[in-house]
């Protein structure tokens, strides 16, 4: 090859992708019954999404180029599970560390047996799965929650070992939202895809989220609107005694105990926050910074035993104490259970005390139910970091049980551990 056509190569590669947006209608999309499990496909009755899908899908199918698509958790960064090069452009694109393992996406359990572990015998359709996950998955699939499964024998094995950050487990989950569903069935091809964002950075929930930060990394997103759960899957290890609950994310730990049956009544939690040297990362979010906007964050968590003025008087001496965080800086503070009650009283305080500087103080809440702060947290971090441009981020805890697992999860993240208990 002359040093002329190296160049041009090298130009060619180095040339930002075009990136496309198509709109698909969820609503179009009728899937057979039970298709989760046997493989059948979908009907698209709405010829603009089915064109969207088929493109979607020749990409997944056919090139080593990776396509974002919404799924109801986030909107995820999609490649073949099975294409070594193809994982490689999502590590690429998001500029993820590769040992950060991947979460394979499948339409179906059929398609599991046949595209991952090559097993195309007739027979019990649940004979790759272990069995403490049956309860579960009859339960919970498809839907936000993802189990750890041995990596096929060398002999059968399909699945790109860059999946799986050198583990040897790989986790999969069928996603409940019909077009990402579509998408895999149609190209019949399990995808690996973790969160289409710029590594670190808040997980989109909107597929402007996605253009902000990919446009001219990948070429082509699927626009299916907003995603209802708004944080990652859950992520369960049944492989190991007693199981373990990796990730909290789209179901909770209660759900896992109340279905999951006397094999998981003693389900741990993982609660690392960071790992040994050496250790090596067993699920997506265990090792790296994640979530994190580019504005400070910081996390309050109120006395549950505080009265209303208890807490109007914690919060003066928190505004007021904090003023390298707050003089002259454009603020944004989130609200949610405890705090949104006195969330006039907080504004006013906050504009008063800092009258003269050139401070701003933009006041939301977040939701008045764990399932509404979960599914708008992440859009939250992004209007104030992407759209507002605030410099820091003052948004409220809450406890961790149900979805306050998964949300408070996320906020450690984000924050980097910063959190103030008033």
């Amino acid at each position: 090859m002359t040093l002329l056509h190296k160049l041009s190569t090298f130009c060619k590669m180095s040339q930002p992708l075009r990136t496309e947006v198509l709109k698909v209608d969820a609503l179009s999309i009728v899937f057979p019954e039970n298709a989760h499990i046997d493989g059948k496909l979908p009907e698209v009755n709405d010829a603009p999404s089915r064109d969207a899908l088929l493109k979607a899908a020749h990409i997944i199918r056919d090139t080593e180029e990776t396509v974002a698509f919404p799924t109801e958790t986030v909107y995820g960064l999609g490649g073949s599970s099975l294409n070594d090069n193809s994982v490689r452009n999502i590590y690429k694109a998001k500029n993820r560390p590769s040992d950060n393992p991947l979460i394979t996406h499948v339409s179906s359990i059929d398609q599991l047996n046949r595209k991952i572990y090559n097993d195309y015998e007739d027979g019990d359709i649940l004979r790759n799965i272990p069995k403490i996950y049956h309860p579960l998955i009859e339960k919970l699939w498809p839907g936000p929650l993802t189990i750890l499964l041995p990596i096929p024998p060398e002999r059968n094995v399909s699945l790109s070992k860059l999946t799986t950050g050198d583990q040897p487990t790989f986790a999969v989950r069928i996603p409940a939202n019909s077009i990402a569903r579509a998408l895999i069935a149609l190209a019949d091809t399990p995808i690996a895809a973790p969160s289409a964002n710029a590594s670190t950075r808040p997980s989109p929930t909107l597929a402007s989220h996605v253009y902000h930060d990919l446009k001219g990394r990948i070429p082509l997103i699927i626009d299916g609107g907003a995603c209802n759960v708004g944080v990652e899957s859950t992520v369960v290890d049944g492989l190991c005694l007693p199981p373990a609950l990796l990730r909290p994310g789209g179901f909770t730990y209660e759900d896992i105990l109340h279905l999951g049956g006397e094999s998981w009544r003693n389900c741990k939690v993982e609660n690392k926050k960071t790992l040994s040297e050496g250790e090596k990362v067993r699920t997506p979010g265990m090792k790296y910074k994640h979530y994190a906007p580019s504005a400070k964050v910081i996390v309050l968590l109120p006395n549950d035993s505080d009265t209303q003025m208890q807490l109007i008087d914690k919060m003066k001496v928190f505004l007021s104490s904090h003023q390298p965080d707050i003089i002259d800086k454009k603020v944004a503070i989130m609200t949610t259970l405890k705090l949104t009650p006195i969330l006039n009283e907080i504004s006013l305080f906050a504009s008063s005390n800092y009258k003269g500087t050139k401070t701003e103080f933009l006041v939301s809440e977040l939701g008045a139910s764990g399932e509404a702060i979960q599914a708008n947290l992440f859009a939250a971090l992004r209007k104030a970091d992407e759209t507002d441009n605030v410099d820091t981020i003052i948004v409220e805890g809450i406890s961790e049980t149900s979805e306050g697992l998964a949300v408070m999860n996320r906020l450690r993240k984000a924050s980097g551990g910063n959190i103030v208990t008033i």
